[in-house]
């Protein structure tokens, strides 16, 4: 008895066939083997075409049947992850009216700092628990503005999972927690934001239905399930944005616990069972999996856009010749602080930690005759890290603990430099796990098509990998580099005000 999960990535589609007895893996593809693109038609602009990530779907599920030679016949479930924030929309036909807008995208800065304004501070965080920023319902107004001809076809506005579930279902579906993330959903009336529906003049049946994030959502259709070389009738019992779900993976579910991941973006995802909401919105507020009226769990998301791709810009440009485990040995070499080279992570866009500046990445104190490429290689990863615990700081102002923190054994925590350096300055043991957001999805459609009776069972083959403690005799220098990293933020930010 198996379940199949999919991650929709900004790089790639991930499938991991999950047996449901054992927790264990037993087999996971990726498509496509290189980055898919992002479009970029204006600067600060971010696109990628719906239809692709359905291949790629397709591609990766048969990469687990035809080369891998496993019967997917005995698939039980679907689960789906997906990136947050995005939009797609979608004509009666469902096929998609324009490519869809994804989270990196900041051309909607301006309209959600004005609707903020002008609805009002007090009533949008009360209601919102945010301002309406750069996310998906102004970047729906944006095509209405903008794209006149196009939004007059909108069917459905849809974010990126719900379009894979319309792929695989045939149906127009999201979930509280999908409306929450693209700040669609109204905190005290428990339903769809219509305050800012209303002040956008966006019709609300634009909305697409709104299921439970664990259920029987919908059945796979048979032309969906000949694609792939699955069973007509599969429910898809689960999808959650990518960050709630990366919290699922690592069995964060409760209050106090805290999740971490530094793919493409970097993230701390705390749990909180109080709506509490930062009045600047650098940190965002949002309805976690497992939220119910008389259990609210409350997700808490710091996001640095900017993570992943430094490391990428880093490897592009001065260490093509090596790969990313290199990369970090040659990171190791250099002692703490990079000796005095200082690298602000933010070149990918807007910024919400930063109340959505858009300052940019850039290097200070870089010195030829002391610096060579390892100390740029390390003052990137302390960078990202020096940014993660600032963003901390206004997360811990409004109630979120940090202790322990849970995050997949993958990524820039494979680098020692970056662990370390995170445990050391932000004071938490790190627990590091062999999982990823394919998995979580579907330990999540296991859950909503019931084969566990509680979140618990789900978890019963997750295991610790490795944990990483404070390292005491690096703390005073940790503390001495991010005080210098942060001087020069904050000079960035007021040159950028």
């Amino acid at each position: 008895m198996y379940l199949l999960g999919y991650d929709l990535g900004t790089s790639s589609i991930k499938a991991t066939l999950l047996d449901a007895q054992t927790g264990k893996v037993i087999a996971s593809a990726t498509s496509p083997q290189t980055e898919m693109p992002i479009s970029s038609p204006q600067p600060g602009w971010a696109e990628q075409d719906p239809e692709n990530w359905w291949q790629h779907v397709i591609a990766a599920t048969q990469q687990i049947s035809h080369t891998l030679g496993i019967d997917l016949k005995d698939v039980k479930a679907l689960g789906i992850a997906y990136q947050m924030h995005g939009c797609v929309t979608v004509d009666k036909n469902l096929n998609p009216i324009r490519p869809a807008i994804i989270w990196c995208d900041s051309r909607c800065v301006e309209i959600g700092n004005r609707a903020f304004n002008e609805i009002g501070p007090e009533k949008c965080l009360k209601n919102l628990l945010n301002s309406p920023g750069n996310f998906t319902a102004s970047k729906l107004k944006w095509i209405k503005d903008n794209e006149p001809d196009n939004f007059k076809r909108i069917y459905k506005m849809l974010l990126p999972g719900d379009f894979i579930a319309l792929k695989l279902t045939g149906r127009c579906q999201t979930t509280s927690s999908g409306l929450s993330e693209g700040i669609l959903w109204n905190f005290q009336t428990q339903s769809p934001a219509q305050m800012l529906l209303d002040y956008y003049g966006i019709p609300a049946e634009i909305l697409p239905e709104t299921v439970p994030v664990f259920s029987t959502q919908a059945e796979l259709t048979t032309p969906a399930a000949s694609q792939l070389g699955l069973t007509p009738g599969i429910p898809v019992a689960y999808r959650a944005g990518d960050q709630p779900n990366n919290a699922l993976s690592l069995n964060v579910l409760e209050p106090g616990e805290i999740a971490a991941t530094a793919g493409t973006s970097g993230v701390i995802y705390g749990l909180n069972d109080q709506p509490n909401y930062d009045p600047k919105s650098r940190v965002n507020t949002f309805v976690h999996v497992n939220h119910t009226p008389a259990n609210p769990r409350y997700g808490v998301l710091l996001c640095v856009n900017g993570t992943g791709c430094l490391n990428s810009f880093l490897k592009r440009t001065i260490a093509a010749d090596i790969d990313y485990s290199q990369m970090n040995e040659l990171a190791a070499q250099v002692p703490v602080g990079s000796e005095g080279l200082s690298i602000l992570p933010y070149g990918n866009g807007a910024e919400r930690s930063l109340e959505n500046l858009e300052i940019g990445a850039s290097f200070h104190g870089l010195n030829f005759n002391i610096h060579d490429r390892r100390h740029i290689l390390r003052a990137g990863q302390e960078g990202i890290v020096f940014a993660l615990n600032y963003g901390l700081s206004v997360m811990k102002q409004i109630g979120i603990r940090i202790k322990t923190v849970k995050a997949g054994d993958a990524n820039m925590f494979l680098s020692p430099v970056f662990a370390s350096t995170f445990a050391t300055l932000t004071g938490a043991t790190v627990e590091l796990y062999n999982t990823d957001g394919a998995q979580g999805a579907a330990r999540g459609a296991g859950i909503g098509v019931g084969i566990y009776s509680c979140p618990q069972q789900a978890f019963a083959g997750l295991k610790t990998t490795r944990i990483i403690h404070p390292d005491s005799s690096k703390t005073a220098p940790c503390q001495e580099a991010y005080r210098r990293w942060f001087k020069i933020l904050q000079k960035a930010m007021k040159e950028e005000s």
